[in-house]
This record gives C-alpha cells, structure tokens and sequence, in this order.
C-alpha cells in the first residue's frame, strides 16, 4: 500500500475532491470470492471464439501484457496459462452499490462513473474536522474491511486533479495534491494526462512542440484557440490545474457513443466502411473502460452529410442487421452524398430493463 500525504491548510473556500477508483474491480471481486485467482493471471471477459473482449484483469495478468478492451484471443497468445472467466455482472453490481453507499455517508455530492470509479465533494463535510485526506483513508479502509477489495483515492482542489491523482499510486494508494501544490504538480505532466488529449491531438502537439503542461501554458489562449478551436480553452485552463466543474450526481446512463468529424468529406460508401474499424475499437475501449459491455442491448450508427444534415439508425442487438456495417450502410443510402461525420454507438441496459435495484474547512 502506498500513501502520499499533506497536512498543509489551503485557502480559504478551497474546494476538496476526492476521486476513488477500485483496483481490476471484476478480477478483484473473484479473487476475494476464490483465494486460488489471487496469484494466477486471471481476467474477466468474452469468449475468444466469439469475438470476445477483456473487461479487466488482475495485475499478474498485466504483467504480460494483458489490458482491458483487449481481444480475448490476443490476451491469450500473450499469455496462455491466463485464466479467464465470464464474470457475474449481478455480484458486481451488489459490491458496486455497497461501495457507493459508503460514499453516501460523507456526501450529498457523489458522482459515479462507472461501477467502480466515482467523485466525492467533500468540501462541506465536517467528518475528521474537516480533512478530505483523513476521509479518503478512512473510506478506503471501510473499502477493504467490508467489502475485501481495495481501492486507491486522489485528493486535489478539483475534479481534473483528482482523477490524475488517484492513478498516482495504484494499486491501493493514495495521492493528495494540496492547493498550494497545484502549480508544481502540473508543469510536468504529459499533455496526453490533459482531459480530451487522445493519440491523434496528442500527435498533433507534439508536431507543435507541446509535450507537457508546462509547454501549453507557454501558448495563449488566443493561440491554443487558433491551433485548437474551442478545445483550446480546455486545454488553457486544464493545463494550469483549473477545473470548475461541479461534482453532481449523474441520471442512469442510458448510451455511450464515439464520433468524428473528418477534415476532408468521405465521398463514398466504401470511404465510411473503412472508417469503421478505429470507430467500433474506440467505442469498445470506452465501454471496457466503464464495465458496460455487459449492459448493450442495441447499436445506433449516427451519419451527418457534407450540407449538415444528418440521420441516426438503430437496431436491436438482437437483430440479424444490427451490426455496424449494416447501420452504415442504411444511412448512407438515406443520402448518398459526402459525409463529414460518423459516430457509432450503443443502447445501454438501464435498471429497470435488467430488473436491478439500484460547512468549509481549512484541513487537508
């Protein structure tokens, strides 16, 4: 267990978030139900036979190589004596609800991301006189002395630090980034920890010079926003530590979708099929990433043509024509004209459809 720790006082109306985040929640809930997973490599995913997908694993496992949203078939060829397993959704869900109620418990204000990864405001929270730090220890102990798994915790002035920050120490730590250590925190670090900063805009700073915080705040707002466009005001304000966004509590998901709008027009049919490999990986990296593969239950392929109009098609998972290729195609044929954007997306189980339940201090 690694902890990094401060007691220093900020300044006053100082707000303070904590970010938790379970480590390989899925495999950690097995090898807690299974003492023999606990030192084999062990992960939660599809059939490699059926095209099946990595949900998480344990860290053995990642020592070969092994991540989430990874083809099954290829987890195995890195690693052959790799265990791996269906999951149970529902016994993940009964821990995931347990975990949150914990939260609960400081907190009006709890945003959760996934089954395992949410945001707490504890800026108002008068438990351990107010110290954000003592309240994460004190979660993650509960954590693991009432649920048997562990998770690690970021402590920062938002909600952008904080996610960085839980990742610090993982597995099972802690990492707290005081108010008065944002500026020397965040000049280091890479641009691609910068919220929105994927492979294709990271590639593109790095063509301009930018390979840290430090190197975007050299630029103005003015010419981020040149370079950048809107983005450019994130990545102005990002790239300094700020980050005003609330922690509130977020309405069931109900989908989740990619999209990209392309520089040049796809003039044909044949251009959108091929652009459809990076979307479908994309979407199910996203999906691994927040435990939701378990929870499709439709696919919707969206197309917005050259003169802005666009169409959405939908079909049931069910369906023989719901797969990506067949959307496609079917709102190509709405139009027939160049296109400038595609997203791919899915339908997502909701509660009801799977019939699941479901004051400011100065101390840091």
């Amino acid at each position: 267990m690694s902890v990094d720790n401060d007691s220093a006082v900020p300044a006053q109306h100082q707000r303070k978030i904590i970010h938790f985040d379970c480590d390989c929640f899925y495999a950690a809930v097995e090898m807690r139900d299974h003492p023999p997973y606990r030192d084999i490599p062990l992960a939660i995913g599809g059939r490699p036979d059926k095209r099946g997908v990595i949900a998480t694993c344990n860290y053995p496992a990642r020592t070969f190589g092994v991540r989430s949203a990874m083809p099954s078939s290829h987890a195995l060829r890195l690693c052959p004596n790799l265990t791996l397993i269906p999951g149970n959704m529902t016994k993940y869900r009964d821990v995931s609800r347990a975990f949150m109620a914990i939260l609960a418990q400081f907190s009006d204000h709890v945003e959760p991301l996934s089954l395992d990864e949410a945001f707490i405001d504890v800026s108002s929270s008068d438990a351990f006189q107010g110290s954000a730090t003592r309240i994460a220890s004190h979660i993650r102990e509960r954590v693991r002395n009432e649920l048997g798994i562990t998770v690690s915790a970021g402590v920062a002035p938002n909600k952008f630090l904080a996610k960085i920050a839980s990742d610090w120490h993982k597995p099972d730590g802690m990492k707290v980034i005081p108010p008065h250590e944002v500026e020397s925190f965040v000049l280091p670090l890479p641009v691609e920890k910068i919220w929105g900063v994927g492979k294709v805009t990271a590639a593109r700073m790095h063509e301009l010079g930018l390979y840290t915080c430090a190197d975007v705040q050299g630029w103005s707002q003015q010419q981020l926003q040149e370079r950048f466009g809107r983005f450019g005001q994130q990545l102005f304000r990002l790239s300094r530590g700020e980050d005003q966004r609330p922690v509130e509590a977020r309405e069931e998901r109900l989908s989740l979708s990619v999209e990209h709008t392309y520089d040049q027009d796809l003039r044909d049919l044949a251009s959108c099929l091929a652009q459809l490999p990076r979307l479908e990986e994309e979407l199910q990296q996203r999906l691994a990433r927040r435990q939701l593969l378990e929870q499709i239950q439709g696919r919707v392929v969206k197309m917005k043509f050259h003169d802005f109009q666009q169409t959405t098609v939908e079909r049931h998972l069910q369906r023989p024509d719901s797969d990506y290729a067949s959307l496609l195609t079917a709102a190509w044929q709405r139009g027939q004209r160049p296109v400038r954007l595609i997203g791919v997306g899915v339908r997502l189980k909701t509660a009801a459809t799977t019939q699941q339940p479901q004051q400011l201090s100065l101390v840091w």
